[in-house]
């Protein structure tokens, strides 16, 4: 099982990184990109199980990442994790394609909440 995190903040992604571990998913393989841009490029050298990204990021949205993939027929599980939950942003997310839409803070908990449906345990 591999995961692909794509955070334009290096802490953030150790923070995701480390909540994935925490929530039982330390043995899945886990790749970083640092925006949209590069999350296209590892997607398809890297064929992820699931991409979790932030919304905003420079270069390409995570909004923006995920109608990328979509448009190419890439319909692979894609979640946010990202500093706003609001029902307009969930909306768009999942109108979009996204599984799921994480809200900082989080919790070991709220990643085992939204990951088993679509992961597994």
């Amino acid at each position: 099982m591999k995961i692909l995190v794509v955070d334009d903040s290096r802490v953030m992604r150790q923070i995701v990184v480390r909540t994935l571990r925490q929530a039982g998913y330390g043995h899945c393989d886990v790749v970083e990109a640092t925006d949209g841009r590069d999350g296209v490029d590892k997607v398809q050298a890297e064929q992820p199980d699931l991409v979790l990204s932030d919304w905003n990021m420079p270069e390409m949205s995570g909004i923006d990442f995920l109608s990328t993939l979509r448009a190419s027929g890439d319909n692979r599980p894609f979640g946010f994790v990202t500093s706003e939950g609001s029902d307009p942003m969930r909306n768009t997310a999942s109108q979009a394609g996204a599984a799921f839409l994480i809200a900082k803070p989080f919790s070991p908990d709220q990643f085992r909440d939204v990951l088993e449906p679509v992961l597994g345990s």
